[in-house]
């Protein structure tokens, strides 16, 4: 595009957030996520945080519709997607009233003045428009009519009003491209490469993405174009990736250090399907994935893998992990390995499916009948569940048990740049299927592990029995022997206690004792860190200790918790990790606790560390 070399003097920034909201319809994911590309290109570090309505077709232009895309890219590392939008791009008056209170004061709202017609404005609930009062008066507010801008555009494309209106998401990323001096020309190669099987629709969203580029250029809507530097991040080959996308590679690279085919069971459910959608590609590397009928037969199948030799997983959410209840405790029984990822969002029941929360912690603890204890580790960022994914499947071979990975929506939709890593540098992951009927025991145990043997059905004089009734301690026959049943569960337990030896040193970020020691798991991770190392730039005494494992506990958690004068337990639940903590240790943990399906914010998590201070 000539026009770029009149570009005017820039301005120079160091992080900008915007969110993209409209309506469902509106393509704001789809935006967002264009956005956030050419920052990945650009060099900047980001982080982004999809929001998407709890119904699936909620009425057009209603507050139940509103989708949000919010994107933080900088020349400086970050951690979270930012508290407050500087930019908020309202596609209709539902996202105008459903966002503007989260958008700084003095930030800029640019707003679709073509869609803030008297219907609209009555489905989200306005009495009269906020662009003709003085509601606005905190903000620089840029009408721009949108609608106008597009169907002039494409005046010359044989194309219905209504999908020329499908175009207007192209048109605010051209003007949001040229605010911030993005270069145009790769993400026009995106779109015909994204709409290549429809070139006519591909020709219409170039043709409004340049019309958005040239209005921001000619009118010159801001006085001058801004520019976030390239960020000094670590030298290496990087992506951006979602925590979905992330653990579905993670799981493939185990089962390609593992010698192992893949296998997945599941059955959709949100925010966990793109897992399944990201791995039904990697067929070329042995991944197979069924989509079941439900969630008892996914992870039947998965176990049912995993009795023949495969590296298994099932993936759900809350809901579907209540369902898989008595499956897990099949594979607790019969000793064999498999992950069960649950990608955790609102709830009871239905609740929130599209918002996160941390509140299935006791769910993955306890959420089984009988004494049935399994590992229990979370990934902490969009990246990490690559390596949440490698751990938890090295955890359930090498102690033949099954393992629960947590996830939440907040990593799940998230996305962040991740640096591949030097394959060879990962650790392996070691299998042996015992061959040898000489002196075979089921139940016989190896002295580190307390793991069974692997044997794969059909090896010659290796037969044996599997089933839910209580095993022999050393033949698997069913016992129903009482002291053989407590010894047995004794040894189950024992068995998940000593993956401690494996656990390496805690992920504690500042001085190793204080005033407050600030406690996470899960995708807080981000938000935790930050606050805390605001905390201290400030002068005050404040850690923050992340947990990967939350059963069992790490041998050295205690000694940590009471290194520090308080420990403020942070989650977004209504305190099951402080309830463990203080179970467990017997110490008086306070909690900040958040159930909005919202993640936390910087600010707050400062605001709350410091009033404990005080």
């Amino acid at each position: 595009m000539e026009s770029q070399s009149k570009t005017p003097q820039r301005k120079q920034i160091d992080a900008v957030v915007i969110r993209f909201a409209g309506d469902s319809g509106d393509g704001m994911q789809l935006t967002g996520a264009q956005f956030t590309k050419a920052a990945a290109v650009a060099g900047n570090d980001i982080a982004t945080f999809p929001d998407f309505p709890a119904e699936i077709r909620a009425p057009a232009g209603t507050l139940a519709g509103v989708s949000g895309f919010q994107l933080h890219f900088s020349s400086k590392d970050i951690n979270t997607p930012g508290d407050q939008p500087d930019v908020l791009v309202a596609m209709n008056p539902a996202a105008l009233k459903a966002n503007i209170g989260d958008l700084v004061r003095g930030g800029t709202v640019i707003v679709n003045t073509g869609a803030f017609a008297a219907a609209n404005l009555k489905k989200a609930g306005y009495e009269e428009n906020p662009l003709e009062n003085d509601s606005l008066a905190d903000y620089r507010v840029l009408p721009i009519d949108l609608n106008k801008l597009t169907s002039d555009a494409l005046s010359e494309f044989d194309m219905s009003t209504k999908d020329k209106m499908r175009c207007k998401n192209f048109l605010a990323l051209g003007l949001m491209f040229w605010t911030y001096s993005r270069d145009p020309e790769p993400e026009l190669e995106n779109i015909r490469a994204k709409f290549a099987k429809k070139p006519a629709l591909a020709d219409a969203n170039v043709r409004a993405f340049k019309a958005g580029y040239h209005y921001g250029e000619t009118t010159e809507v801001f006085q001058v174009p801004y520019e976030v530097k390239s960020a000094s991040l670590t030298p290496g080959l990087y992506r951006n990736i979602t925590g979905n996308e992330a653990t579905a590679l993670g799981f493939v690279t185990a089962a390609q250090l593992a010698g192992k085919q893949l296998f997945l069971g599941s059955y959709p459910i949100t925010p966990a399907s793109d897992i399944l959608h990201a791995l039904s590609r990697y067929k070329e590397y042995g991944v197979i994935t069924f989509q079941a009928e439900d969630e008892i037969a996914g992870v039947g199948s998965a176990l049912g893998a995993a009795f023949a030799g495969s590296l298994a997983i099932t993936t759900s959410s809350g809901p579907g992990i209540a369902l898989k209840g008595e499956m897990m405790g099949l594979a607790l029984m019969v000793e064999l390995p498999m992950v069960i990822i649950n990608v955790q969002r609102g709830g009871p029941s239905t609740g929130l499916p599209t918002k996160t929360e941390q509140a299935d912690l006791m769910q993955a603890l306890y959420g089984r009948n009988g004494e049935s204890p399994i590992p229990v580790l979370a990934s902490k960022t969009p990246a990490d569940c690559f390596f949440a994914a490698l751990e938890a499947s090295r955890i359930a071979v090498k102690y033949m048990t099954p393992v629960m990975l947590l996830s939440d929506g907040y990593l799940a939709n998230g996305s962040e740049p991740w640096r591949l890593p030097d394959i060879d540098s990962l650790p392996t992951i070691d299998i042996h299927h015992r061959t040898d009927p000489e002196g075979y025991q089921v139940y016989a145990r190896d002295p580190e592990t307390l793991a069974r043997d692997w044997v794969l059905p059909g090896t010659v004089g290796l037969q044996h029995r599997v089933g839910g009734l209580e095993k022999d301690f050393y033949t698997g026959n069913v016992s129903y022997d009482p002291n053989n049943h407590e010894r047995m569960t004794e040894v189950r337990a024992d068995k998940v206690e000593r993956v401690t030896q494996d656990m390496g040193e805690l992920d504690l970020d500042g001085p190793a004792e204080g005033d407050v020691l600030l406690v996470g798991w899960g995708g807080t991770y981000g938000a935790l860190l930050q606050a805390s190392r605001r905390l201290r730039a400030e002068g005050k005494k404040v850690s923050h200790l992340h947990l990967r494992w939350l059963h069992p506990m790490h041998p050295k958690l205690e000694e940590t918790l009471r290194s520090f004068k308080k420990v403020v337990v942070a989650e977004l639940n209504m305190g099951q990790l402080r309830q463990l903590l203080r179970a467990r240790f017997l110490i008086d943990c306070l909690g900040y606790n958040k159930v909005q399906g919202r993640p936390f914010t910087v600010s707050e998590l400062c605001a709350a560390v410091t009033e404990h201070l005080q």
